[in-house]
């Protein structure tokens, strides 16, 4: 590992292109938390806990992630960078939390990357099997074939990368919209397939459910929108960084935010609120297929498996590129290896970055495959070590803005609100998936605490590479004086 401050930079092959617009920034953050995809699965388990009012559940959730947004939005007003949560809490709070908050958000990329490409398998297989072109197919071997093609898009141009997850998203939320809008004339019209009608009622808790089991279940809707930020990582390869950045955070929670709630609204509305349709919802294992089957027919439902399916593989897109920059931005630094940092002269991609990301995802998923873990659990595995990561990854990077904005330029003290709020969601988020669960979800926050103790021991040992880290973010962002560490 790199650690000397005065050691000779090797030569680079080629950097990051500033070619990007507002529309390829947005496409990553929406890509990354796959709107699809996180509404094919999320509403089941609120469901369970809080029957008819899952809606309620997502509107709280839609609620505190704008609040948790509104760092990163302010933030990247002021830096850009592709080290994304890295560069801007290394520039609020210091080199040492940067380093740790860029660890905790590579980490949690490169779960979502393998959650995601084992998501393809579950949905791929449904696809496949349901449509008949081919018959049992392995989801193993669909996520193999899926994580080959992932890392050929990212490691092309920049731009190819982001219109391809602007294109699926498009097409994926395309479908879904088709199904809701369906659902919602049924139900108003009167000709719901078990006479479900309309009502309000889902924005309202049953009875023997009070606002503790609703902010617990918005747990579930809180983790559909992770990865908002992912477009902080395109800071050095968009034009106009300081305005496009920040709108597109704002944008795609704004866009998800409305999405989400509607989306979950139709679905509780197409099950049914009474006691049956709770218990279909919350015991289903695909809730918009079988909404499909209901209420339009079989081919809809495969149709809509196969937008979940290119929707899982946008968010294994976009996670891969923004990981790969995060990594690529550490490299850059010194960490490991100055050749983490090269870019391709042909595509300007982090393409050393991008084989390292891609060879732990595709090895992690192989290897619980191997251990005999089925596509779902892979799934969700990955993705709550990559949650827990990506949560202290947010309360660092708030608590960088609170005194970024707050002490260093003294602005309107009524922002302490909103990190107050913000940092409190994220408290109650990160403690009701450590207290009380079930196994091995038990064992998820031991993984992550020794991955962020590793941050810390390397920082130890290494200590050269922090005060490089130092020197680079004040050299890239204009920073007169060392911020603290």
């Amino acid at each position: 590992m790199a650690t000397d401050a005065a050691a000779v930079e090797e030569p680079r092959r080629g950097t990051l292109r500033r070619e990007l617009r507002f529309w390829e920034a947005i496409a990553l953050s929406i890509g990354i938390m796959a709107p699809t995809a996180a509404m094919a699965l999320n509403g089941v388990a609120p469901a369970g806990l809080v029957g008819r009012a899952v809606p309620l559940a997502f509107l709280f959730a839609a609620i505190a992630i704008a609040f948790v947004s509104y760092a990163f939005i302010r933030l990247t007003r002021h830096f850009n960078h592709a080290g994304s949560a890295y560069a801007l809490t290394g520039a609020t709070l210091g080199p040492h939390a940067g380093f740790f908050t860029g660890w905790a958000q590579m980490g949690t990329y490169a779960a979502f990357t393998a959650a995601s490409i084992a998501e393809v398998g579950l949905f791929g297989t449904a696809f496949f099997d349901g449509t008949g072109i081919w018959h049992g197919p392995s989801w193993i071997v669909i996520s193999l074939i899926a994580a080959v093609v992932i890392a050929a898009v990212a490691y092309a141009d920049v731009k190819f990368a982001t219109r391809s997850l602007l294109l699926i998203e498009a097409l994926s939320v395309t479908l879904i919209t088709i199904l809701i809008v369906w659902i919602y004339a049924k139900v108003i019209g009167g000709s719901a397939p078990n006479g479900q009608g309309f009502s309000l009622k889902a924005f309202s808790p049953p009875a023997g459910v009070g606002i503790g089991a609703i902010a617990y279940a918005s747990v579930f809707g809180f983790l559909s929108w992770a990865g908002f930020e992912g477009a902080s990582a395109l800071g050095e390869e968009t034009n106009n960084p300081r305005r496009n950045i920040p709108f597109a955070i704002a944008g795609a929670v704004a866009f998800t935010g409305v999405f989400y709630v509607i989306v979950m609204f139709a679905q509780s509305l197409g099950f049914g609120l009474g006691a049956n349709g709770v218990k279909g919802f919350s015991s289903s294992g695909a809730p918009l297929g079988d909404l499909s089957k209901t209420y339009i027919d079989k081919g809809f439902a495969d149709a809509v498996n196969f937008g979940a399916m290119v929707s899982a593989f946008a968010s294994a897109l976009g996670t891969a590129a923004a990981s790969s920059r995060i990594l690529f931005a550490l490299g850059r630094d010194g960490f490991v290896t100055r050749r983490l940092g090269d870019a391709s002269a042909r595509t300007g991609a982090p393409a050393n970055a991008l084989a390292v990301v891609m060879l732990v995802a595709v090895g992690t998923v192989v290897g619980l495959r191997i251990n005999g873990t089925s596509s779902t659990n892979v799934f969700f595995y990955m993705g709550t070590i990559g949650v827990l990561s990506l949560l202290v990854a947010y309360i660092v990077t708030n608590l960088g803005a609170a005194k970024f904005l707050l002490l260093d330029r003294r602005e309107a003290p009524w922002q302490l609100a909103i990190f107050t709020v913000a940092i409190g969601a994220l408290v109650y988020v990160e403690y009701k998936n450590v207290h009380g669960i079930p196994y091995p979800y038990d064992r998820f926050p031991y993984v992550v605490l020794g991955w962020l103790v590793l941050a810390v021991l390397i920082m130890v040992v290494f200590p050269g590479l922090v005060r490089r880290i130092g020197a680079n973010l004040m050299r890239a962002e204009g920073i007169e004086r060392p911020p603290p560490t």
